[in-house]
């Protein structure tokens, strides 16, 4: 695309990407609030918890605000420029066409280990009702009936991750609730000793020290991946100019209530020396309380949340992979759409290699779930770092007069964006100090590498790859 016909594009006019529009307003609302309840929350938070103690939920009250700079810089490029493959297509415009290709794959690669992760909860939530199942055997079982999923439509797709989603959504509420009931009317098992005063009571707020405390953010930013999912979901949606900014503008009060306030409750019905890693602190709780069949049906709760976030994997998955096909930056098969308009192709080969994850809980069942949302996580924080250098390239263009401005300005504009930018290289260097978290700068290496050479590859063989119309302009960006 050339700066002049960027420079006059409406979001509207943007073409069509051959995908079927078929996610409407209460699909994307709920992908959006989806994407905020994860694995990360329901499994992630008890080993967090066991590290920071009630601090924890400071922690997901800081990085939730970064999330939102995040998504409202995310936001305005969405209302800028709606297509599919955001991400990918932003750092490809304003940073360069390496850089498009390394966010396109870093992202699909973040995806295909989420699912990963996401599998291999599932099959330890199984587990509670069916321990003599072998994890591996659950974790193919949920691998197989979502990629079938994702296979028919983009309507199923969204109708199902709809679904998903309300599960959380009311269970989140439900628990909060109820934990309130325990407080304040003091029933249940949990009734005589919950308290507020549990918070400070056992070692004071940061009972591990506030470095402890701090070194939780690389597991925390985890629990936020896939809130940027709503802008894979613009070259699907009926109509972005709309339910893009409402499902961003609830982010603030989705984190207020589904992370802090969830945990706030929890933390003050159960005392945070009881939790532990490899145990959903939200199953424990219930099960502490002792509802008749409370822990199972959190239990289900959480294994909702599992699969719709590997749900949502393959979606994203495919999508990117059709995005670096169109750029050259993958083998053209992955460009393709079967008769339903789905990247089936991709969404396959990403499928498999979740597969992989298959095998981990089969050779490694006790690390495969640290393992994987390690590697997530710096994937993630990648892409959320090329939003934010895509977003402030964007605002300097504006300034200068070379691009239109978005119908939906991040608030602070790029000052914000900064800001979240130097939160992340902080979280980077925690995870370099983090003997457990370590291994995914290992994998970092290796996979930089790969794209290297990858990139090589591609140059040689088409050298006007990294030589697009438009990109000189954005060089002369500040």
């Amino acid at each position: 695309m050339t700066s002049s016909k960027v420079t006059d594009a409406k979001a509207a006019d943007v073409p069509e990407e051959g995908y079927e529009r078929g996610l409407g307003s209460r699909q994307v609302q709920m992908i959006a609030i989806g994407g905020a309840i994860g694995v990360g929350l329901f499994m992630g938070a008890g080993a967090n918890i066991a590290k920071a103690g009630p601090s924890i939920i400071l922690m997901y009250a800081l990085a939730g605000v970064v999330i939102f700079f995040i998504m409202r810089a995310l936001g305005e490029l969405l209302l800028y420029r709606p297509v599919s493959g955001s991400f990918a297509e932003y750092a490809r415009e304003f940073l360069g066409p390496f850089f498009g290709f390394v966010t396109g794959w870093t992202y699909w690669l973040m995806w295909v280990v989420t699912g990963m992760a996401e599998l291999t909860a599932a099959a330890i939530y199984i587990h509670f009702w069916f321990p003599e199942i072998p994890q591996w055997v659950s974790a193919l079982v949920f691998l197989v009936v979502l990629f079938g999923v994702n296979l028919i439509s983009v309507k199923i797709f969204g109708e199902v991750e709809f679904w998903f989603s309300m599960i959380k959504v009311t269970a989140i509420i439900g628990m909060i609730v109820i934990g309130l009931g325990v407080l304040t009317l003091g029933f249940s098992d949990a009734g005589d000793t919950a308290t507020v005063s549990n918070l400070w009571a056992h070692d004071g707020f940061f009972p591990n020290g506030i470095g402890s405390s701090l070194m939780t953010l690389q597991g925390v930013m985890f629990a936020y991946l896939a809130v940027e999912l709503v802008g894979v979901t613009a070259g699907e949606s009926e109509n972005p100019e709309k339910t893009l900014p409402k499902a961003i503008n609830t982010l603030p009060w989705r984190i207020i209530v589904f992370y802090v306030g969830s945990l706030l409750v929890i933390l003050s019905v159960v005392k945070w020396t009881e939790f532990s890693a490899g145990e959903s602190p939200f199953v424990h709780a219930f099960g502490k309380i002792g509802i008749p069949l409370a822990a199972g049906i959190v239990n289900f709760v959480v294994l909702t949340a599992a699969l719709s976030s590997c749900n949502s994997g393959m979606y994203s998955t495919g999508r990117m992979l059709r995005d670096l096909a169109a750029n050259s930056e993958a083998p053209q098969a992955f460009g393709k759409l079967n008769a339903r308009r789905t990247p089936a192709v991709g969404i396959a080969v990403s499928v498999a290699l979740m597969g992989i994850g298959v095998v981990l809980n089969y050779v490694v069942p006790e690390k495969a779930f640290l393992y994987v949302t390690s590697v997530a996580t710096a994937a993630g924080i990648w892409t959320w770092m090329m939003i934010l250098v895509s977003h402030i390239r964007y605002r300097a263009a504006v300034d200068a007069g070379r691009l239109r401005a978005s119908s939906f300005p991040a608030p602070g504009g790029a000052l914000f964006s900064w800001v979240a930018l130097l939160f992340l290289v902080g979280v980077t260097c925690m995870i370099a100090y983090d003997k457990d978290a370590r291994i995914c700068l290992y994998v970092a290496a290796g996979w930089a590498v790969a794209l290297g050479i990858g990139w090589a590859i591609l140059k040689s063989r088409n050298p006007q790859i990294a030589e697009r119309p438009g990109e000189p302009e954005f060089e002369k960006v500040g």
